[in-house]
C-alpha cells in the first residue's frame, strides 16, 4: 500500500525561556515557571483563528522536534527514566528521535496579545526549546482529555519522584540577589524556574547514579535561561547555583 507524503506548514515559532535542549523538562507542566510565546505566522496570524482561543486554561501543541529533524530515527530506545540501561521500542517512549520529529505537549495558556498583525499566544508550564516550529494548537478539553483509568506502565509517576535522594536546590547569596533583581527588572520568576528545572535532575543517567564523595571537587553544568547562563555544581548538601551571567540584554 502506497502512503501519499503530505506536506505541513509551521503556523509559529516558539520563544521560549530554554535556549538549549540541555535542562528541558522531559514533559510539560513539571516546570510551571517556564514561560514561552507562540508568534503566528503569516497567513496564520489572524484574529479570528485564534477566536474563543482565549476562553480555555490550556492548549495542546503539536510541534517539530527542529533540532533532531535531520538524524535518523531510532527503533529502540534507552529511557532516561529507566537509567538509561534498558532498550524500549521508540513508539512506547517519547523520545524526540522519532520516524516524523513530531512532539506534543499540553501547556497553559495565559493570554493572547493581538497587535494588529502580530498574534502571540502567552504560554506557561512549557517544555519547548527556543524558535520550536509549531505545526497546529487545539483546546484542551479535560472531560475527553483526562482518561481517569489510564494505566502508565513504566513511567508510573513523574520523573522527579523517582531521582533517589531528591537534592536540594541552594543558591549562594548573590545569586539570591540578582533573582530578585531580575524578577523586579523583567517581571521572570527565575528562582522559581530554576529551582522548577534543576528539580528534574537534568545529568544523564550514569552521572545521576553516582554518588557524590564529601571531598570531591565540584563539577559545573551550565544551562541557558532567557539571556543568562546559570553555573552549578552538585555537592552533598544539595545542587548549588551559585554564579549567573548576562549573556545578552536583546531578551530584558
Amino acid at each position: 500500500m502506497s502512503i501519499t507524503p503530505i506536506s505541513l506548514n509551521p503556523i509559529g515559532i516558539i520563544q521560549s525561556c530554554f535556549k538549549e535542549k540541555f535542562g528541558i523538562p522531559r514533559q510539560s507542566r513539571l516546570a510551571p515557571a517556564a514561560t514561552a510565546n507562540l508568534v503566528l505566522s503569516p497567513p496564520f496570524n489572524r484574529a479570528e483563528a485564534v477566536k474563543g482561543l482565549e476562553q480555555f486554561s490550556h492548549i495542546w501543541i503539536t510541534f517539530i522536534f527542529h533540532q533532531t529533524q535531520s538524524n535518523d530515527w531510532l527503533p529502540t530506545i534507552r529511557p532516561p527514566r529507566l537509567g538509561g540501561k534498558q532498550r524500549l521500542g521508540v513508539f512506547a517512549t517519547r523520545s524526540t528521535h522519532r520516524p516524523n520529529p513530531l512532539g506534543l505537549s499540553a501547556v497553559k495558556l495565559d493570554g493572547i496579545n493581538i497587535k494588529g498583525s502580530e498574534i502571540c499566544l502567552k504560554l506557561s508550564g512549557v517544555d519547548l526549546l527556543d524558535q520550536t516550529p509549531v505545526l497546529d494548537i487545539k483546546p484542551y478539553l479535560p472531560y475527553a482529555d483526562i482518561i481517569t483509568d489510564a494505566t502508565y506502565g513504566y513511567a508510573d509517576q513523574p520523573f522527579d519522584n523517582q531521582t533517589p535522594n531528591k537534592l536540594n536546590i541552594l543558591f549562594t547569596s548573590d545569586v539570591q540577589q540578582f533573582c530578585i533583581n531580575y524578577q523586579a527588572q523583567t517581571g521572570r520568576a527565575l528562582a522559581q524556574l530554576i529551582e522548577q528545572t534543576l528539580a528534574q535532575d537534568p545529568r544523564p543517567a550514569y552521572l545521576r547514579n553516582k554518588p557524590i564523595a564529601d571531598n570531591e571537587p565540584p563539577r559545573y553544568h551550565g544551562i541557558s535561561l532567557w539571556n543568562l547562563n546559570i553555573r552549578w555544581y552538585y555537592s552533598t548538601a544539595g545542587i548549588v547555583v551559585d554564579d549567573i551571567q548576562i549573556v545578552n540584554t536583546d531578551n530584558i
